[in-house]
């Protein structure tokens, strides 16, 4: 599959991530979504010798959607300072297994990390090594089995929405680490990362980016209800 370029200007890029793809180097040592964007911009512009691409945030290997990367060192720094300042507002759809327990809801959980499992854990209350998670979710809609949700998270911890989700007893469709009935056949989650918006780093405009899920029947029918 080729890469899907959703917006590019001199100073940033954002593409589609596809589940499975890596945002950067693990141990792995797999072909990462970096490299995939740096081939597309050295033989679009014709560029002689390495180019300089910054990753500004990441989303989980089994994740898709939306992934922006900074064409200049100028253009990474001030988005690394908007992520800290939190003037990037993210939004998600997660398809769930569960009903949750309110329509709208925002949720606030301490995530404790277990470097050896890669995995997270949710408390309610503030634990030792946990760090306080935030999020807000509502209910779009339901099909015979599943329910739709769109989340916009106020932090970025580690797999904060599959966590957050999880503690509330609303596991993610094929996210067998956090409690998944099955996988799901192509090793994705149904969790995708909907749109971003910024104020563009250099030409102070504001920015909304999308990217719609793959298509499948659940994914189709959600698309239904945006």
């Amino acid at each position: 599959m080729g890469l899907k370029v959703l917006y590019e200007d001199n100073h940033i890029i954002a593409v589609q991530k596809v589940a499975g793809d890596l945002v950067q180097a693990d141990k792995t040592e797999d072909e990462t979504l970096a490299d995939k964007v740096k081939a597309y911009i050295k033989k679009k512009f014709n560029k002689p010798g390495d180019v300089y691409l910054g990753i500004i945030h990441r989303l989980d290997r089994p994740v898709g959607g939306v992934i922006v990367f900074a064409r200049t060192s100028k253009a990474l720094v001030r988005m690394n300072k908007l992520f800290q300042e939190k003037q990037i507002q993210k939004t998600y759809w997660a398809i769930v297994e569960s009903k949750p327990p309110e329509i709208q809801e925002t949720l606030v959980h301490y995530l404790k990390k277990n470097q050896e499992k890669n995995k997270s854990r949710g408390y309610d209350k503030q634990v030792k090594g946990g760090k306080r998670a935030e999020l807000d979710y509502k209910l779009l809609g339901r099909s015979k089995n599943y329910y739709y949700l769109e989340i916009d998270p106020k932090t970025g911890r580690h797999h904060q929405i599959r966590v957050q989700l999880c503690t509330i007893g609303c596991i993610i469709k094929g996210d067998v680490k956090y409690g998944g009935k099955r996988t799901n056949r192509d090793g994705s989650i149904h969790l995708h990362a909907r749109s971003i918006h910024f104020i563009h780093p250099i030409q102070d405009k504001p920015l909304t980016i999308t990217a719609n899920p793959p298509s499948d029947a659940l994914w189709d029918e959600m698309l239904t209800l945006a």
